[in-house]
Parts: C-alpha cells; sequence; structure tokens
C-alpha cells in the first residue's frame, strides 16, 4: 500500500473513532503512530512520538495556562456578574432586554474569559433565573445564554487563536485585534435577533422594565477596573510593550487583584481556579501534541501536498473551494468540539488557503467563526449541553428551537466577513 492510500486509511479512522466518542487526541495519537509505523516502522514512530511534545512546548503555549487561569478567576470572583448588570443597564430599557444585556454580557465576559464553554456556563448560572424571574419564554432565555457564549472565543483574549497562531506561524497580536470587529459585529446581530423576535413575538418577552440614569450609571461604573485590565492586557499586545505570555500574565494577576479589592476570592475558590486551570491546559496540550503528530504523519504520506495540487489544478474558482471547505467544518462541527476541529483541519486545509492567496488572519477569523456556529448547531452543540448543565429544568428540544434564530444570525455574520474581508483585517493594519 502506498504512502497517499495509507494516508487516507489513517484519516478515514480517525474520523470513525472521533464519531465513536473516542478523545480526539487520543483519536490522533494513535492514528498518526500506527500511520509512521506501516510507512517508517516502529523507530521513527517513537522517535516522532518523543520530538513532538519537547517541539510543540514553544514558550507561546505558555499563554495558555494564563488565559485559562484568567478565566477561571473571573467566573469565581463574580465578575460575570458585574459585566451582566452593565450590558442589562445599556439595553435593559428595549422590550428583551434582558436576553439583549445576556449576549452583552457575554462579549464583554469574553475579553477576559476566551473560552466559549466558560462563557455560557457563567452567564447562564448569572442570567438565566433573573430571566426566568421576570417571566421570559425558556427557549429565548437559554437559546441567548447558548449563543452569547459562541462570542467567547472570537473576542480577544482567544485560547483558540492564539493555537491557531502558533499552528499558522501568525501573530497572536494580529489575530486578536481581527477578532475584535467581527466579534461586535456577531454580538449586534445576536441583539438585532432578540429584538426582531420580541417583536415579532411580544409574548416571548415582558414589556422593558425600566431603570433610573442612577442605576444604569452604577452599572457602568462597576465594570471600569475591568476595562482599564483589558486595555492594558490588549494594549500592551498591540503596541509590543508585553508579549502574549507576560499580558496573560498581567491579566491573570490583575483579575485576582480586582477579586481579591472585592473581597469576593478566598484561598479556596483559589486553588479551584488553579487546579481548573491545570487540568484545562494539560486537556489542550494533549490535543496539541496529537495533533502535531498527525501533521507530522501527513507530510509524510505527502496527503497534504496531493490535496494542495488537488485543489489549485481543479480550476475551481477559489471562492468556490473555500465556501466547500466551509461546508466541511459546518459539518465537522456538528459532532465535534471546535478545538479539535481546528486541530484537525488546520495542516490540511492552511496550505490550500495560502495558495489560493487569502490572507492567514483573515481566514483564522473566518474559521473560528464557523466552528463555533457549531457549538450551537444539532445534534451535538456543545453550548446547548452546557446551558442544559446549568438549568436541567428547560428540555434539549426548547433550548436547540431557542438557537435556530441565532444561526441564521451567525450565517449572516460569516457571509458579511466573507464579503467584506476588512471587517477582520482593518484594526490589525491600524495598530501594525
Amino acid at each position: 500500500m502506498s504512502a497517499l492510500a495509507i494516508g487516507l486509511v489513517c484519516t478515514g479512522a480517525l474520523l470513525t473513532l472521533i464519531l465513536l466518542r473516542l478523545p480526539v487526541a487520543v483519536a490522533m495519537l494513535a492514528t498518526a503512530i500506527a500511520g509512521i509505523v506501516a510507512i517508517q516502522g516502529w523507530r521513527a514512530a517513537v522517535f516522532q512520538l518523543g520530538a513532538v511534545p519537547y517541539g510543540a512546548t514553544a514558550y507561546g503555549l505558555s499563554v495558555i495556562p494564563l488565559f485559562v487561569l484568567m478565566g477561571a478567576l473571573a467566573a469565581r470572583t463574580g465578575l460575570a456578574r458585574d459585566l451582566y448588570d452593565a450590558g442589562n443597564g445599556v439595553v435593559g430599557q428595549l422590550r428583551g432586554g434582558l436576553a439583549m444585556g445576556t449576549l452583552v454580557g457575554c462579549a464583554g465576559f469574553s475579553t477576559i474569559c476566551g473560552s466559549s464553554l466558560a462563557t455560557a456556563a457563567t452567564m447562564g448560572g448569572v442570567s438565566l433565573t433573573e430571566m426566568a424571574r421576570h417571566g421570559y419564554d425558556r427557549s429565548l432565555s437559554a437559546g441567548a445564554v447558548a449563543a452569547g457564549g459562541t462570542v467567547g472565543i472570537l473576542i480577544p483574549p482567544s485560547v483558540i487563536l492564539v493555537i491557531y497562531a502558533i499552528m499558522t506561524e501568525q501573530s497572536v497580536g494580529a489575530l486578536f485585534a481581527a477578532g475584535v470587529v467581527p466579534g461586535i459585529v456577531l454580538t449586534a446581530l445576536f441583539v438585532l435577533t432578540v429584538g426582531v423576535w420580541v417583536r415579532l413575538q411580544p409574548h416571548r418577552a415582558p414589556a422593558a422594565e425600566r431603570h433610573s440614569l442612577r442605576r444604569r450609571l452604577a452599572a457602568l461604573r462597576g465594570i471600569w477596573p475591568l476595562l482599564v485590565l483589558l486595555v492594558v492586557v490588549i494594549g500592551g499586545i498591540y503596541t509590543g510593550a508585553f508579549t502574549p505570555t507576560e499580558s496573560a500574565g498581567i491579566g491573570a494577576f490583575g483579575t485576582g487583584v480586582i477579586g481579591a479589592l472585592r473581597r469576593r476570592i478566598s484561598r479556596r475558590l483559589l486553588v479551584q481556579a488553579l487546579v481548573e486551570s491545570a487540568v484545562t491546559s494539560a486537556m489542550i496540550f494533549l490535543i496539541v501534541f496529537g495533533s502535531s503528530l498527525f501533521s507530522t504523519f501527513l507530510a509524510v504520506t505527502g496527503l497534504t501536498g496531493a490535496l494542495r495540487s488537488l485543489t489549485v489544478d481543479s480550476g475551481l474558482a477559489p471562492l468556490s473551494v473555500l465556501v466547500l471547505m466551509l461546508v466541511i467544518l459546518v459539518v465537522l462541527g456538528c459532532f465535534m468540539d471546535s478545538l479539535g476541529i481546528i486541530l484537525l483541519t488546520v495542516p490540511v486545509f492552511f496550505p490550500v488557503v495560502v495558495d489560493l492567496g487569502y490572507d492567514p488572519v483573515w481566514y483564522g477569523i473566518l474559521l473560528v467563526m464557523v466552528v463555533e456556529m457549531g457549538l450551537i448547531t444539532p445534534p451535538v452543540g456543545m453550548n446547548v449541553f452546557v446551558v442544559r448543565g446549568v438549568a436541567p429544568d428547560i428540555p434539549i428540544g426548547r433550548i436547540f428551537a431557542g438557537v435556530l434564530p441565532f444561526l441564521l444570525a451567525f450565517l449572516a455574520a460569516i457571509a458579511l466577513v466573507i464579503a467584506i474581508p476588512q471587517l477582520a483585517l482593518w484594526l490589525p493594519q491600524v495598530v501594525s
């Protein structure tokens, strides 16, 4: 059997193992080792297995545990409540304002979290009870939380954007800047979706509750330390004052200080945040190691080069090839988590994207948006199940019904980024 045929067989085996719910990291490691053994023998496989973790543990990866710790501390010190109150203060005067405030709060929380699942879980715990108390339709409230969580990985800091930057040798600062405007556009479309929904079906949300100007200003004043921290963390990366790792360290430390000053953190909460960060980071690193080994295996088989030649010589327009790749990503998103999809597809798709002449930073943002849409797409929809875990009294069918209007908004946002690449590329050009 030729090396290319072995590559195709092992790729099919990898997808089968993932569909059978074997952890992505284990599936990648197993198929890559089996393939290398089949082509080059055990000695080469053992050498690659030992070399990959050493080579993959680059300095850039050290940013991941720190940003994860920043999000864990933010989730445990009540900062999500502050952001929810601020979002409600901005749009709470409108019908459906609590749902809109949840979406704005999710966007705000994503600036200190960087994880979609954590954003959905944390903001769900804050907002679902509040919306239920005010008589909001459960589909609307659950759908808003699940959809709002998807912004968590797009607006910086984003762990997956860091991983994409390392895999493709792109600037972390440029990718963080590129995610800002699309993240704001997506949040605005989500808020608009709620507004249209409750206008067409007023029974979904009660009449708006009027808040005094003093109360709204008080809610906004509560988040000023977070805004300062965000400016320092993200601004430090953009200006070159800090490396991404240094900025992540400052962000994690600053989040802990804000929690301590507000007397919301204890030794027990700190230990919980550290343990969660260690477990999450270990899981991410194992997946990165598996992906690196699988990428090495693909290079040995020549499968990546064959795909590049096939697409470039196919005669299809670059946009058609791009759309085809995005459709594959959407299908994978129905069954896999976003990190697994990116680590599986980037080694194969990225060289093709570059050969087609697309900007790598722009494609990174588009890639993240498409795989994030998978978090609210049936039948898996990880964010949907996170919301179900936070509110087990809401049937899973009602949650999926609640996210359908937001899927349309997601598709509109993706179409806008494809049609107007400057939505993603303007800010990186300004800050570069």
